[in-house]
């Protein structure tokens, strides 16, 4: 079923004279906040010059229409390189929180920000890569690893950026799953381009894969008001991501009604009409220029059409946001005193602790009540020698981070205007509590001989790890994982961190391990060690990280954050490494990512009651079920339980043992019942049958 509007963008079939959004199945349930936009910029195109559509889908201005190019930065979770900014936590920690109203106040706030510094456009959220391997450097600039999940807070970050006045850029666009050989150059870290002699990876993949597996998210995201989505570097099924026109024409722009525009990932680009008739709208003026476009436009390998459609895909976002009626702040220089901070650091402490799991709490540990003392192991509870607007670019030679390690590499990085160490904030307990500290911030202290000799200065501790963890009554160990943009990480385990941890703990009744990390992190070294009495675990929690660790250390939040992706016992019971061919086969693992590849048998079912909706046929975005069921806080503190409704599918389907398809965040006291309720909607009850080329509701028994 088609919308009922009466425009129609310029999509695989190329015919602007058709009525009715390009879309084959209404996946998009109201296109009409669109019309206006694509009427106002169907007029302006109409006014220009093959010249200035030329410079139009290139960035550059354009006078006779007072269009000036989009202003557009990476760091989706907070600005790059300025002063008087906010650092908020990663996207992956968003996610980790459970709370899609959470998470699109984080996005509107960072939003805020950019449009304060004189940004029209955002290159984020990201949703690719999805996590086909832990080893995946980017994953902590995602959503998680579970396409519903992703797909929910895609879509509110994607609103939250909108709502802020600004263009949301989704990426990656597609199957950008690894950052090993993505492109065939290097990004060097001074902006250099390194030409390389080897091809992108191809990322092959069968189409029920690319649908359920991938392109979920991005449905998502197109719904939820994307004005553009950044086509990746790497190759789809031997074609690059950028040149394939199934996948730009056909899949994006018609099958998921696109309506913005198409820009390229860095050197994602590789030829001037091979992109322009694949879909692409925004590139290079190395590549689109009028000596280029101008004698296509001539002999016919580049279309009047297509070129139009370029330039009003191009403008959409613009009109539709309003950006032609608005004052866009100057983009200030870096240091200029420009404050666009508001008082967003009460939301990053906030999204910090709610972004923290508690895996484990033995002998009610937790929260703390004013330990006598307390000894502070390992470099992450520390600040950087440098910073902390420190680049921590040099993703190739590091896997763990010198000191508080609170945002990633490359496009992760963010300028922080201060940050709060976990010492900073246990010191303020401390002084508060009249606390005893040790400290020992270092992952891999030398062992020094030492001797007590009484009358001596100094400590009566001996300067090790052991020596201070057997001095005091409580033992904190802060560890992290590091990656980033241009490198996969190469460990998921760390040795001198995992030996540090052992050796606390064999002297110290009473550790707490505390981890940040970019990605999965495996702790079975060490996590069953009886004396090790709690573990928490979260992505990087921004410039209040300090302080939100120690909201849930001492009890001021209850922890309530669930995981996003699946902490195995071992490398071994992951199904996918970093691909190094030319040729990334996702055959193997097909639609079975993370959790539905590993199968935690953990993983909690409600037991809920269902009740189909009466109607005709729905679209894919309708309701037509809806589960209510009971949660109890049984425990003696108020707090909030993330409720997950997973469902098993009927055969035909071919998916995985059970699928997530619902969750919602609930607050009860001490004692209290509180009803949980979950729609289902057509899609989330659909496969995607590959004869049909549709999505189709399955037929049978639903657990």
């Amino acid at each position: 079923m088609r919308p009922s509007i009466s425009w129609k963008l310029f999509c695989a079939g190329w015919a602007l004279a058709s009525t009715g959004f390009c879309t084959s199945s209404g996946l998009l349930a109201d296109l009409q906040e669109w019309a206006s936009a694509y009427n106002q910029s169907v007029a302006a195109v109409a006014t220009l010059s093959n010249v200035d559509k030329i410079r139009l889908i290139s960035g550059q201005s354009v006078p006779s229409i007072n269009f000036e190019p989009y202003t557009a930065d990476d760091g989706s979770q907070g600005l790059e390189s300025f002063f008087y900014v906010t650092l908020f936590p990663r996207s992956s920690a968003m996610a980790q929180t459970w709370e899609p109203e959470l998470i699109k106040a984080n996005f509107h706030a960072v939003g805020q920000e950019f449009y304060g510094k004189g940004y029209t456009m955002i290159n984020g959220p990201t949703v690719g890569p999805q996590g086909r391997t832990p080893w995946s450097g980017r994953l902590v600039e995602t959503l998680g690893q579970d396409v519903y999940l992703a797909g929910i807070a895609f879509a509110h970050a994607t609103e939250g950026i909108r709502e802020a006045g600004i263009i949301p850029c989704g990426k990656h666009f597609l199957l950008n799953e690894q950052e090993t050989n993505r492109s065939e150059v290097y990004w060097s870290n001074n902006g250099v381009t390194v030409p390389l002699n080897n091809t992108a990876y191809s990322s092959n993949a069968d189409n029920k894969t690319l649908h359920e597996a991938y392109l979920w998210p991005f449905y998502d995201g197109v719904k939820a008001g994307l004005g553009a989505v950044m086509c990746a570097m790497n190759r789809v099924n031997g074609t690059y991501a950028c040149e394939t026109p199934n996948l730009l024409n056909n899949v994006l722009k018609t099958e998921l009604a696109f309506p913005g525009f198409v820009t390229p990932d860095t050197s994602g680009q590789h030829t001037a009409l091979g992109s322009a008739n694949a879909g692409m709208d925004f590139g290079a003026t190395s590549f689109w220029n009028p000596q280029t476009l101008l004698p296509a436009l001539a002999n016919g390998s580049l279309s009047q059409a297509r070129l139009d459609d370029m330039a009003i895909r191009n403008l959409m976002p613009y009109f539709q946001l309003g950006l032609n009626t608005k004052t866009i702040p100057p983009n200030p220089p870096a240091t200029a005193p420009v404050d666009v901070r508001a008082n967003h650091r009460a939301l990053v402490r906030k999204a910090g602790s709610a972004a923290i799991t508690l895996l484990k709490n033995t002998n009610n540990t937790l929260p703390l009540h004013k330990p006598p003392s307390i000894g502070i192991f390992g470099s992450h509870a520390r600040p950087t020698l440098i910073g902390p607007g420190k680049t921590m670019d040099d993703v190739h030679t590091h896997t763990t981070w010198p000191g508080q390690l609170i945002f990633s590499g490359g496009s992760g990085i963010s300028s922080p205007s201060y940050q709060i160490t976990p010492y900073d904030a246990l010191l303020s307990k401390a002084l508060q509590d009249g606390t005893q500290l040790m400290l020992a911030m270092d992952d891999d202290l030398p062992i020094i001989p030492y001797t007590a000799v009484t009358g001596t200065m100094g400590t009566s501790a001996a300067p090790t790890f052991a020596g201070y963890a057997s001095a005091v009554s409580t033992c904190l160990v802060f560890i992290n994982a590091w990656s980033g943009e241009g490198h996969d990480r190469s460990e998921l385990r760390n040795i001198p961190q995992d030996k540090m941890i052992l050796t606390v703990a064999q002297n110290c009744a009473n550790t707490i391990v505390v981890i940040n990390t970019v990605g999965a992190r495996l702790l079975d070294s060490w996590i069953d060690h009886p004396n090790i009495t709690a573990v928490l675990y979260s992505s990087l929690l921004g410039e209040q990280s300090g302080n939100a660790i120690i909201d849930v250390l001492y009890g001021a939040v209850n922890p309530s954050a669930k995981l996003i992706h699946t902490i195995a016992r071992n490398e071994s019971d992951y199904p996918v490494p970093v691909c190094m061919t030319a040729d990334c086969d996702f055959t193997k693992e097909k639609v079975y990512l993370d959790y539905n590849y590993v199968n935690d048998s953990a993983l909690a079912h409600p037991i809920p009651t269902g009740k189909l909706i009466p109607g005709g046929k729905a679209d894919l975005w309708d309701e037509v079920m809806r589960i209510t069921t009971y949660i109890t806080n049984s425990g003696d503190r108020d707090g909030a339980e993330v409720a997950q409704l997973y469902v098993s599918f009927p055969e035909e389907a071919d998916q995985p043992v059970r699928q997530l398809r619902g969750f919602q965040k609930v607050f009860l006291r001490s004692g209290e019942k509180g009803l949980v309720e979950f729609g289902l909607r057509r899609r989330d009850l659909s496969f995607w049958d590959v004869g049909r080329q549709e999505w189709v509701l399955a037929r049978g028994h639903f657990d």
